[in-house]
């Protein structure tokens, strides 16, 4: 599939209240294919922008798309994608790197600058979008203070909480796509984690990863406040293939040469499993997706290590080594804050002083 992608952001006060919007069209017959639209808080035209470039390119990737047009009235963010311009500010740069992600799963993908006039209808989606929020927004811009290290808007909190003990924790086995339940301890963790996080104020969602042992952890934590747990398919653990099950030293005796490449090597995948790559790219989506729906707000997330890692090293934006130098245990609290500019903070990992 050939498809045009048509995107524009915009910014009332840059920075302001700001919104994005995009347009997939089908190359051939110009029939519209998708639209998206979001409101990010208070950023600049740019960081809108490029929110508005990369919904675009995932809705095309949604699309199975093999060719992407890309037309934008950004003149700065077609130069630099087209790399004939730098990318200096550090609030371009992770947006220019996820839109980049995004850009190399496609076959072809070219970009093109078109006068503002030709991009009437990702402009009008953008303003539907910063319209719906600004007129309810009774928050004056005054309170609106940067954050220290310079990013701007409210930023989305997650608290990310690894599940409780099951059968092949305590034998410290692969533990992936099996949907093992919670043990005796695992429920009295779980019980622990959700008593201390009960205490935070404001939190609107619970959401969890669809295996029993997360959804489990998560159902404590929403009795105790009064929500609804939220299933999300891209929280799920990584797929460990034919090593489901086993303990690290069968692994290595059954596929001893596999298993020493991915222990160093994010693209390699278990035998009929699936690489901490693809892990990453899934992830990033489901924080997408989970940001423009609660973007903001304080949020639980149930997950599981390999899912839970990768937030954390998404927040700091750091290499993929960070995956092997990282332990998380049973119901560790972990916090990283997503801002709309593209900035992000870590708060705290892996702390478990609710089961002393």
């Amino acid at each position: 599939m050939k498809v045009i992608v048509e995107a524009d952001g915009g910014s009332r006060g840059n920075p302001g209240p700001a919104g994005y919007g995009a347009v997939v069209r089908d190359k051939l017959s110009g029939e519209t294919l998708a639209e998206r639209k979001g409101f990010i808080g208070v950023a600049t035209n740019n960081v809108a922008e490029y929110q508005g470039l990369i919904a675009g390119l995932r809705a095309a990737q949604e699309l199975n798309a093999e060719s992407v047009d890309v037309r934008m009235d950004s003149k700065l963010v077609v130069e630099q994608m087209s790399g004939r311009w730098k990318i200096k500010h550090p609030s371009m740069q992770p947006l220019a790197r996820e839109a980049q992600t995004l850009a190399r799963a496609f076959g072809k993908i070219t970009y093109e600058w078109i006068p503002r006039e030709r991009n009437r209808q990702a402009d009008r989606l953008a303003n539907e979008a910063m319209d719906g929020e600004t007129k309810t927004d009774t928050t004056k811009e005054g309170d609106k203070q940067p954050h220290w290290s310079g990013a701007t808007g409210e930023p989305t909190r997650l608290i990310l909480l690894r599940h409780g003990q099951t059968k092949l924790s305590v034998e410290r086995r692969y533990s992936g796509r099996g949907d093992h339940e919670l043990t005796e301890l695992g429920l009295q963790q779980a019980e622990k984690a959700a008593g201390r996080l009960s205490k935070v104020d404001g939190i609107a969602a619970v959401i969890s990863s669809p295996l029993r042992r997360a959804k489990q952890t998560a159902e404590k934590l929403a009795q105790k406040t009064n929500l609804e747990v939220v299933t999300h398919q891209g929280l799920i653990e990584t797929d460990f293939g034919t090593w489901e099950g086993l303990t690290f030293a069968e692994a290595a005796e059954q596929d001893p040469e596999i298993h020493r490449r991915w222990l160093s090597d994010t693209s390699q995948k278990p035998p009929n499993g699936e690489s901490f790559d693809e892990v990453h790219a899934r992830v990033r989506k489901a924080r997408s997706e989970i940001i423009a729906k609660f973007g903001g707000k304080t949020l639980v997330v149930v997950s599981h290590v390999t899912p839970i890692k990768t937030l954390l090293r998404q927040a700091l934006d750091v290499g993929p080594q960070f995956l092997f130098r990282m332990h998380l245990d049973l119901t560790g609290v972990s916090i990283a804050e997503f801002y709309p500019d593209g900035h992000a903070s870590v708060k705290l990992v892996n702390d478990t002083s609710h089961l002393g």
